[in-house]
């Protein structure tokens, strides 16, 4: 049995990993690649179609480490964490710490506070959540999705009935730790996580790791119609690390987009109740986390689900997700936007009206001009938000069609 990669996986690519030497790592990849199941591109990369308005890149919040996500409050400002631990307000230009008792993040690799989400309700409410991994009295815990209500001024938040959901499965080494938030169709939570590098978390139900979870978003609690009714909190399972959740305008389908070992990272589009087929255990054994396997093994998993797409190989380290909406966009309009940390680029899968995708189109200003992309989320203003993840110095981006 292959070991499991250390540095030359997408998921320790999030961070750097270890930094091997170029023919070393050439080498370990070529052995690893031999015994992997590598699939095709659903549909290889392409410039864009005629017709696609030029994009105008603008920096809006510049001095940023490692910005995780971004969301807009009804008065035009922003609110984005960092994963260190750190909540930052951009408004009119300036960007200013939040006073926020972020103390017990677990800031160590790929894990940190992440994923963000303003409540519909943000104008009487002043709540948001975030997903942090959390750690007690120096020991890494799990990861868990808190609430916060933000001043009248901006100026700090506080938590508020913490934590709303707790007992995501937690690496010490901050390895897949997922997490990003979204509001569901119906108004719900929607929280992606990832696998944390364990070989039997994806497949086991009893694990709220590597799955899409579904709750309350006032309480927390589980909701009535889980597909999976002993096991309330999952939607979908058998994902490895989930960085991007997105869904789909006037449709109620959810997209989610994630990372694959050495190929095949995947946008899937989720189907209630339903196995994603990663199993890295080959028995279920906690030391033979095997990244040779299938992303979506269907010789294992008869009914498991394709991924919508694939980026075959090389991976791209897929992170967040938004759709564009808007006549603005030209033939973009409708398209699903992925940002990549390793491929350094963003992509628009457009789709056809049964969710499939016909295209993917590559976005020549944000083509390695801005190194590694994190978040990406349209805003109220019909703008794409981009965040790049470079370390110090990173920057929440505005990209607009030109005379848009």
């Amino acid at each position: 049995m292959p070991p499991a990669p250390l540095a030359i996986n997408s998921g320790d690519r999030e961070t750097g990993g270890v930094q091997l030497p170029r023919v070393i790592t050439w080498a370990l990849g070529a052995v690893l690649l031999l015994s992997a199941c590598t699939t095709e591109p659903t549909a290889p990369p392409a410039p864009p179609p005629p017709g696609t308005p030029a994009l105008q890149v603008q920096t809006v919040a510049a001095g940023l480490e490692h910005p995780w996500d971004v969301g807009f409050l009804p008065d035009g400002s922003m609110l984005v964490t960092e994963r260190a631990g750190r909540l930052q307000l951009v408004r009119d230009g300036v960007t200013t710490a939040v006073r926020a008792d972020l103390s017990d993040v677990h800031a160590r690799g790929e894990a940190g506070l992440m994923g963000l989400l303003v409540h519909p309700d943000f104008a009487g409410s002043r709540q948001f959540s975030t997903c942090q991994a959390h750690a007690q009295d120096g020991r890494a815990v799990d990861v868990r999705v808190s609430t916060w209500q933000l001043s009248a001024d901006g100026a700090s938040a506080t938590r508020v009935g913490d934590p709303l959901l707790s007992g995501i499965p937690l690496n010490p080494s901050g390895r897949h730790s997922g997490c990003r938030l979204a509001l569901g169709p119906a108004g719900e939570l929607l929280v992606a996580t990832g696998d944390t590098a364990r070989a039997g978390v994806a497949q086991d139900l009893g694990s709220l790791g590597g799955k899409t979870l579904r709750a309350d978003l006032a309480t927390g609690a589980a909701l009535p119609g889980a597909p999976l009714p002993e096991h309330p909190y999952v939607w979908t399972y058998g994902h490895r690390n989930l960085q991007g959740v997105a869904v789909r305008p006037g449709s109620g389908q959810v997209y989610t987009a994630e990372h694959g070992p050495d190929v095949d990272d995947e946008v899937n589009l989720l189907r209630a109740g339903a196995n994603y087929g990663w199993d890295p255990s080959q028995g279920g054994t906690e030391t033979s986390y095997d990244e040779s396997v299938p992303m979506t093994d269907t010789a294992r998993f008869p009914d498991a689900v394709a991924a919508l797409w694939s980026s075959g190989d090389p991976t791209e380290a897929v992170s967040g997700a938004t759709f564009l909406t808007g006549a603005q966009w030209g033939p973009l309009e409708g398209g699903l936007v992925v940002a990549a940390l390793k491929g350094q680029q963003a992509l628009v899968l457009r789709l056809d009206p049964a969710g499939q995708v016909s295209d993917v189109v590559q976005l020549p200003e944000l083509d390695g001009t801005h190194g590694r992309l994190r978040a990406v989320q349209q805003g109220p203003d019909g703008a794409l938000y981009v965040t790049t993840d470079n370390g110090s110095g990173d920057e929440l981006l505005r990209v607009t069609p030109t005379g848009g």
